[in-house]
C-alpha cells in the first residue's frame, strides 16, 4: 500500500460537506479531555458538597479516566463488527443521560459510578471517530483529517478549564454536568444529521468478543503499529505533563496571576493550532514520515532546551515550552495516521487501542510531574523522558516495517521500493 492516497470512499462530496463532517468529527473527538477538563475548577466545590476530601473527590477524575479507556477497548472494536453509525449514536444517547445524572449525585461514590459511565459513553467518540477517518481516507488525505481532529483534541485540555472557571460564575458544580449533558444532546444531534455509516457490513468483522481480542492481541504485538502507536502516545505524554505542572510552576514557583497564566496557556494554545494547520499545509509535499520526524526532532530539541534552562525567569523558558508543545501538534497526527494506515479491517481495534495507550501514558505522566510543585525538576525529568521514549519507538516503528528498502519505505513483492507519499 503506498501512501499517498485520497478518499477511500466511493462517493466523493463536496469540500463543504467534507469540511462539516471533519469538524463534527473533531468536537466528538474532543469529547475525551473536555469531560475530564471542564469539570477540573469545580473539585472544591464539589468536595464540599458531597461531604468529602480533596483526595475523595480526585477520584471522580480517577474513575471517568478508567471509563475513558475502557470505554474505548468496548466501543472501537464494536464498531469494527457492528458498524459505526450505531454504536456512536447509542454511546452518545448514554453519555447525555450520565452527564444528567452525575449532576444529581448525592455522594461521592455515585459520583464515581456515573462519572465512569460518562468517560465510557465518551470514548466512543475518540476511538469511533478516528476509526471513520480511516474508513473514507489513506494516506496524506487521512493525516490532513487527522491533523483537524487533532488540533480540537490538543487545545481541549487547555481551554476547557478556562471554560469551566467561567461557568461558575453563573452555576455550581452540579450545573457544568448540565451544561455536559448539553453539549452531548447538540452532537449527538449532528452525528444524527451529519455522520453517516462508513463501514459497509461487507467489510465488518464477524465473531464475538473473542474475535475481537484477538484482533486487539494481533495490533498489540505489531511491532510497526506499536512504534508509531507510542510515537505518539509517548508525545501526548510530554503535552499531558506539561498541562498538569504548568498551574503550579506558573502561580506557584514563578508566580503568575491567574490573567497572566491563563495569557500564557492561551499562546500555546493557539501554537498547537498554528502546528496542525501547518501540517495539514505540508502534507501536500511531505510525507506523513518525514514530517513525524520533524516533529519529534523539535520536541526533542524542545525538551532538551526546557532541561537546560536553570534561571528563575520563567521568560528564558517560554520559547523552548513553546516549540515542545507546538511540536507534538506536528508528531500526533503523523503518528496516529501511519499507526491506522495498514489497518483498515480494523481501525475501530486499531484506533482504541491507541487511544488507551495516549491516555495510560498520559495519566502516568501528569502525577509524576506533581512530585515537586515548588521545583521544574519533576517536569524536567518527565519531558526527557517521554520524549526520549517517544523517539526510540519512532526508530523501532522504522525498523519493524515490513520489506523496508534501507531508507525504510515499503517495498513491492519485486523488491522495488515504492514511492514516498
Amino acid at each position: 500500500m503506498t501512501f499517498d492516497v485520497d478518499p477511500v470512499s466511493d462517493s466523493h462530496p463536496s469540500v463543504a460537506v467534507r469540511g462539516r463532517l471533519i469538524a463534527v468529527l473533531g468536537a466528538l473527538s474532543a469529547f475525551g479531555p473536555v469531560t475530564t477538563d471542564l469539570y477540573l475548577p469545580s473539585l472544591p466545590q464539589a468536595a464540599t458538597a458531597l461531604h468529602t476530601s480533596s483526595a475523595g473527590i480526585q477520584s471522580s477524575l480517577t474513575t471517568c479516566l478508567i471509563g475513558l479507556g475502557v470505554g474505548q477497548l468496548i466501543t472501537g472494536p464494536l464498531s469494527d463488527s457492528r458498524g459505526r453509525r450505531n454504536p456512536l449514536l447509542v454511546a452518545m444517547g448514554i453519555f447525555v443521560v450520565a452527564s444528567v445524572l452525575c449532576a444529581t449525585a448525592d455522594n461521592i461514590i455515585t459520583l464515581d459510578v456515573f462519572r465512569f459511565l460518562q468517560g465510557g459513553a465518551g470514548a466512543a467518540g475518540i476511538s469511533i471517530c478516528l476509526a471513520i477517518v480511516r474508513d473514507l481516507y489513506q494516506g496524506r488525505a487521512a493525516a490532513r483529517a487527522i491533523s483537524t481532529l487533532m488540533a480540537v483534541v490538543g487545545v481541549a485540555p487547555i481551554v476547557s478549564p478556562a471554560i469551566g472557571g467561567q461557568l461558575l460564575r453563573v452555576t455550581d458544580w452540579r450545573g457544568v454536568f448540565i451544561a455536559l449533558a448539553g453539549l452531548g444532546v447538540v452532537l449527538l444531534w449532528c452525528a444524527y444529521a451529519w455522520v453517516d455509516e462508513t463501514l459497509p457490513p461487507t467489510r465488518r468483522t464477524v465473531g464475538g468478543f473473542t474475535a475481537r481480542a484477538a484482533v486487539l492481541r494481533r495490533l498489540a504485538i505489531d511491532k510497526t503499529f506499536m512504534g508509531y502507536a507510542l510515537a505518539g502516545s509517548f508525545s501526548f505524554a510530554v503535552l499531558f505533563a506539561y498541562i498538569s505542572a504548568s498551574p503550579f510552576l506558573c502561580q506557584g514557583l514563578y508566580h503568575f496571576s491567574p490573567q497572566r497564566f491563563a495569557l500564557f496557556y492561551a499562546s500555546n494554545a493557539t501554537g498547537i493550532l498554528i502546528a496542525n494547520a501547518l501540517n495539514g499545509r505540508l502534507l501536500h509535499r511531505f510525507s506523513p514520515r518525514g514530517l513525524l520526524d520533524v516533529g519529534l526532532i523539535g520536541v526533542g530539541v524542545g525538551v532538551l532546551m526546557v532541561s537546560a534552562t536553570a534561571h528563575p525567569q520563567l521568560y528564558l523558558l517560554m520559547a523552548p515550552l513553546f516549540l515542545m508543545v507546538c511540536s507534538t501538534g506536528i508528531v500526533r497526527p503523523n503518528a496516529t495516521a501511519l499507526a491506522l494506515d495498514r489497518h483498515g479491517e480494523s481501525a475501530g481495534s486499531a484506533a482504541a487501542l491507541l487511544g488507551v495507550t495516549q491516555f495510560g501514558l498520559g495519566a502516568i505522566a501528569a502525577p509524576v510531574t506533581e512530585l515537586g510543585r515548588h521545583s521544574a525538576v519533576p517536569l524536567g525529568v518527565t519531558v526527557v523522558a517521554a520524549a526520549s521514549l517517544a523517539i526510540l519507538a519512532r526508530v523501532a516503528a522504522r525498523r519493524a516495517t515490513p520489506g523496508a528498502t534501507p531508507d525504510g519505505q515499503p517495498c513491492d513483492c519485486a523488491g522495488r521500493g515504492l514511492e514516498s507519499d
